[in-house]
């Protein structure tokens, strides 16, 4: 099991299209130990201005704090799209939303995806992300 602040904990990638919230998430997640935090902008990596792959194979992310804006289908299917990459298996996800109930039926039952509703207690992103390393937590 990893544990924050030690070599071996997993860097985590926090990909948002609003820099305020990207910034905060990572400062917040920095704040609980996880001094391995990388960002990505969704706009770039759609636009291509990113090479995600590359992100991906530079950093190699355990973890992604993925936020699904609006229109949800279409940003749902873009992440699907990114997640079935041979480079992404094994990875877990930790998305964010402002309409959890439409990204959950979409996204249906996964335990490699947990989804967190906006707005959300960062309390409830760091719990996440801390299930999602396999650190224990209680009151997820």
């Amino acid at each position: 099991m990893t544990s924050p602040g030690k070599a071996n904990e997993p860097t985590i990638a926090v990909v948002n299209s609003n820099e305020d919230t990207t910034e905060m998430l990572r400062t917040c997640l920095q704040d609980q130990g996880f001094s391995s935090v990388v960002i990505g902008h969704v706009t770039e990596i759609k636009r291509g201005q990113m090479d995600f792959m590359r992100f991906v194979e530079t950093h190699d992310p355990a973890i992604f704090v993925w936020d699904i804006g609006i229109p949800y289908e279409e940003n749902w299917r873009f992440v699907r799209l990114m997640m079935d990459g041979e480079q992404m298996k094994g990875r877990r996800f930790v998305l964010t939303t402002t309409n959890k109930r439409a990204l959950d039926g979409m996204v249906g039952s996964t335990n490699t995806i947990e989804i967190i509703g906006k707005p959300y207690d960062l309390d409830h992103v760091v719990k996440a992300v801390r299930k999602a390393a396999g650190i224990e937590v209680g009151g997820v």
